[in-house]
């Protein structure tokens, strides 16, 4: 074969690669379209926000203000810096809100009533809170954020810390720099963290994820994604263009990466899809070396006195089954629930799952004995 001859060949190469993936791409598009088509009239109002008790903004260590919402709590005094009695702190993940806990929020509303306190907030550059500095989007300052959101909302009375994904690296972070609030004190008195929900998360090793691609593309996206978020951020308003101009890519890639079943919602795959394309590129690449440089082992090991409770997705493409396993072989006593066909949005695409096993830990916490205990089997969603 001629030298000369190879670009051309692969030149051609690529564009018939470049032909069917745009061809591919199309018709995904088409079937997304066809699918949000599908979304019944009401959906709208089943996925919207209930009411409120409270909501405001907390002050973080170093200035930006996170916005928050309370449901419930006001039996037994459920005011700010009173005891709430029970406390679940809902901690989000990247690119999300406090929205994410949607269907965790009314079903605990539906089992306890104002019996249980109920906190939601938005990480920092996430959902209504402010934009911070880029040299403060670190898994560190998330830690810091939480005890704050702790020690403004919640100064007194048993917590339970439920955390998703980058939430739930945020526990970690705060164990890591707080583990007198998850052991009980040298009086014997109770943790002030009673219990710990942990889903879709990682204690570490995320650059070696391969996002459900092949494995050529998956050997390539560790060294290249860093690179064209660096870009993308330096070109905001362009990216933020194209981004609203490819509303159903923005479906397709959410509905690849964040959920496992064919028949998933899709008023709740267009609800996930309008939370992430909300987040803006810039705030993705703020966040993205910190989550590829996590090490949450010795967060993790600080919770080796608290109940926990781990629940990972056998098609997490994002924080594959395998990390929750690591944390359940951290930590003996805690319980490992792995959903199955299901994703990285398991609180979303599953909520009657999630629903149950958090109702138990919360009831179980009410009762005066919290614990996870169950079966380790995997479970049908």
């Amino acid at each position: 074969m001629r030298v000369g001859k190879l670009p051309a060949i692969v030149g051609g190469g690529v564009g018939v690669l470049t032909a069917v993936a745009a061809t591919a791409v199309a018709q995904q598009r088409r079937a997304a379209a066809r699918e949000r088509s599908r979304i019944e009239t009401g959906s709208a109002a089943l996925l919207s926000p209930p009411p409120v008790r409270e909501q405001g903004q907390v002050r973080t260590d170093d200035g930006v203000e996170l916005h928050y919402e309370i449901v419930g709590g006001e039996i037994g005094g459920g005011a700010v810096g009173a005891d709430a009695g029970l406390t679940v702190v809902y901690v989000h993940g990247y690119t999300l809100n406090l929205g994410s806990f949607l269907f965790q929020r009314r079903a605990l509303t539906a089992a306890f009533g104002d019996s249980v306190r109920q906190v939601f907030y938005d990480q920092r550059s996430h959902g209504r809170s402010a934009r911070a500095p880029s040299e403060s989007c670190t898994l560190t300052q998330l830690g810091h954020d939480l005890y704050s959101v702790l020690d403004q909302l919640v100064p007194t009375g048993p917590i339970v810390l439920v955390g998703h994904s980058m939430g739930g690296m945020t526990v970690m972070a705060l164990a890591d720099r707080h583990p007198e609030l998850f052991r009980a004190s040298p009086g014997g008195g109770p943790a002030r963290v009673e219990s710990v929900v942990l889903i879709n998360t990682s204690s570490g090793e995320l650059k070696n994820l391969t996002l459900g691609l092949p494995n050529v593309l998956a050997r390539l996206h560790a060294p290249v994604l860093p690179i064209v978020l660096r870009r993308a951020a330096k070109n905001a308003a362009l990216v933020e263009q194209a981004r609203a101009m490819g509303r159903d890519l923005a479906w397709v890639m959410t509905k690849r990466l964040s959920f496992a079943s064919k028949d998933v919602d899709p008023a709740v795959v267009a609800y996930c899809t309008t939370m992430i394309s909300a987040t803006p590129v810039d705030v993705v690449a703020d966040f993205y070396p910190t989550l590829m440089d996590h090490d949450g082992r010795l967060g993790v090991r600080n919770l080796k006195d608290c109940p926990v409770l781990v629940i990972g997705a056998d098609s997490d493409a994002m924080t594959p089954l395998e990390h929750s396993r690591a944390i359940a072989r951290e930590l003996p006593e805690a319980r490992l629930v792995v959903a199955e066909n299901s994703g990285h949005l398991l609180m979303l695409e599953h909520p009657e799952l999630v629903n149950e096993l958090l109702v138990g830990v919360v009831g179980a916490a009410l009762a005066g004995r919290p614990g996870v205990a169950g079966s380790d089997q995997p479970v049908s969603a």
